[in-house]
């Protein structure tokens, strides 16, 4: 069968797996599975949650600035481009959406994600979910690589993400959009140092 003639799965379809318990996500007109996470991915995915927990709450008060709903593993449709990605991390700005998105999946537009990178999902984060969430209009990008130890942040731009930080264990950071607290890289990514 040529390409032309292969049938691309709908959005409807992904959906319907979804609900039924597939771990899937849907870039570029595929139908891609997750893979169970290796140790590494989510010991930091983990430290992701508890470093930045102060901003997962109401704004003000003594326990962090808050200000944000962030999530682990919900699936956001970005319905431009027909796609459904499963983010390691993802955050909604509460001045924004006054209410934690509920749907499923998520069809509000995220105000920053987060990948952990891994080997099967390497390609997809750094290329073609970059490009789709950059045209969907998501202002910050994390890229967290626990083989190469490596925190990268990205600020949406005119002509594509822009890197305003990467940063290695032994760095302390102020990574926006959760710049307001500084956050240990070697304890973000589990290294002894």
């Amino acid at each position: 069968m040529t390409a032309a003639a292969r049938k691309l799965p709908t959005v409807d379809e992904v959906i319907a797996r979804l609900e039924a318990g597939e771990v899937i996500e849907l870039i570029g007109g595929e139908i891609v599975p997750r893979e169970m996470s290796r140790a590494a991915h989510g010991r930091a995915q983990l430290k992701v949650g508890e470093l930045l927990g102060g901003f997962n709450r109401r704004t003000g008060g003594p326990r962090g600035p808050g200000g944000w709903w962030l999530m682990t593993e919900v699936e956001v449709l970005y319905a431009a481009t027909n796609e459904i990605f499963r983010h390691d991390v993802v955050g909604f700005r509460r001045d924004r959406l006054a209410e934690c998105p509920s749907a499923f999946p998520a069809r509000d537009r995220p105000d920053w994600a987060c990948e952990v990178l891994s080997r099967s999902t390497a390609r997809n984060d750094l290329v073609k979910k970059q490009r789709t969430l950059h045209s969907a209009g998501v202002p910050h990008y994390w890229l967290i690589d626990p083989d190469n130890e490596t925190l990268v942040v990205y600020r949406n731009g005119p002509d594509g993400y822009v890197n305003v930080l990467s940063a290695q264990p032994g760095e302390v950071v102020r990574a926006e959009p959760f710049d307001a607290i500084e956050i240990d890289v070697s304890e973000l990514l589990g290294v002894e140092t």
